[in-house]
């Protein structure tokens, strides 16, 4: 058959461990059979970053600001352990912290529904969107660890030279301080892409932080929010029947659980980060959840919510066979090829992204599913698949 042309590039950012074995397998087997696939490829591999001193991170998001959209394999964050099995030259910081720096935007994040795999919330009916902050926090926090007794302070110097500080911490003995920062023209956008999410897809919005405790850190995002809405979105929430409110982390917490799902839950980075992947997990896999990083300025990033699924990597590595869900990271490919066929007007592009998603979905329906799946899943007898062969028992049905 003829393949389906792509007239602009995707940039294509290839990840780590067990993530990068399935990356390979969806191209073979789901994508260039059928599509003339054009990517700018960037390895995001540790070891290609280290090489690069991180550079390679840095260029595949300027590449995204170039081309518009990108879909991204899962990588590893290097902790101390990693630092010592990959023989790091340094403890390099989360590409996706380095990439959503550069582009800014919001990760919205959404569990994927399918007959037979229930929520262990029993009163969830509908998928929880997770809007989360994309900017900032821990995520780009200096850090240092104090060696004795000492007095740790915040310093701010304006650019005429006056200073202002406060007191973090007098040590007695050792300990550890951390700087974050967040910048008010990032949670503005934060707060619009989320208000605009919401009138696009008719849902209400929830927003939540903790201002009692973080009373100038977190008060202003629940600040921009408001002022936002009662300046701009008032009107247009009410024409569109759907409401906005803000409350605390912890009550937000305690509502999802007794809610019937259906609306959008905006947190702030760490905290979607986190939410993200109890929401996800409660609906039944971590491999069950999209993630796209929208930003203001019309990029689009596509990636799989989970990790790189380091466990099932040791055992592959050893000649076991592994039963590994990838239906996030092909709902990554399928987002980021609809949204590049809408973007340059490729109808043919548009129907295949949502072909393979009716094709996975119809499989896992159909009794064909990973272990992950098969373990929690209402139907009777699922034939459990290994890595690759669930990716082939999609391909049969595509």
């Amino acid at each position: 058959m003829a393949k389906i042309k792509m007239t602009t590039p995707l940039v294509e950012m290839d990840g780590d461990e067990m993530t990068r074995i399935l990356w390979k397998l969806i191209k073979e087997n789901l994508l260039e059979p059928y599509i003339d696939l054009n990517t700018e490829y960037y390895d995001l591999g540790l070891e290609y970053r280290n090489e690069t001193n991180d550079q390679v991170t840095v260029d595949a998001a300027n590449a995204t600001k170039k081309y518009g959209v990108a879909v991204k394999c899962a990588t590893i964050t290097p902790n101390a352990a990693r630092m010592t099995e990959y023989d790091l030259k340094e403890m390099w910081k989360s590409p996706n912290g380095t990439i959503r720096a550069i582009l800014d935007g919001t990760v919205f994040r959404a569990p994927i529904k399918v007959k037979g795999i229930e929520p262990y919330v029993r009163t969830w009916k509908k998928p929880i969107t997770i809007a989360r902050h994309a900017y900032g926090d821990v995520y780009r926090a200096s850090e240092m660890k104090i060696p004795g007794p000492g007095k740790a302070e915040l310093v701010y110097t304006a650019e005429d030279g006056t200073e202002t500080r406060e007191l973090i911490h007098n040590f007695t003995g050792e300990g550890i301080i951390q700087g974050m920062h967040n910048i008010n023209a990032s949670i503005e956008s934060f707060a619009r892409s989320c208000f605009n999410y919401a009138l696009d897809t008719k849902q209400d919005l929830w927003f939540a932080s903790k201002d009692t405790i973080s009373k100038k850190y977190d008060h202003t995002f629940k600040d921009v929010f408001q002022e936002l809405f009662d300046t701009e979105y008032k009107d247009k929430f009410e024409q569109a029947g759907i409401t906005y409110f803000y409350t605390l982390i912890d009550d937000a917490v305690a509502r999802v659980m007794k809610s019937e799902g259906g609306y959008i839950w905006a947190c702030k980075n760490y905290d979607g980060d986190v939410m993200s992947d109890m929401v996800s997990s409660a609906f039944g896999s971590l491999a069950m959840m999209t993630s796209v990083l929208v930003s203001p300025d019309g990029y689009y990033e596509y990636e799989a919510a989970h990790g790189t699924v380091q466990r099932h990597y040791y055992k592959h590595l050893k000649g076991e066979e592994t039963s590994t869900n990838s239906v996030a990271t092909i709902f990554a490919w399928t987002g980021a090829l609809r949204k590049r066929g809408e973007l340059d007007d490729n109808a043919e592009l548009m129907a295949f992204a949502d072909k393979l998603e009716k094709a996975t979905i119809d499989t896992i329906e159909a009794g064909e599913m990973t272990k992950d799946l098969a373990l929690i899943t209402s139907l009777e007898n699922p034939t459990v698949l290994n890595s690759e062969d669930f990716i082939k028992a999609i391909a049969k049905r595509l």
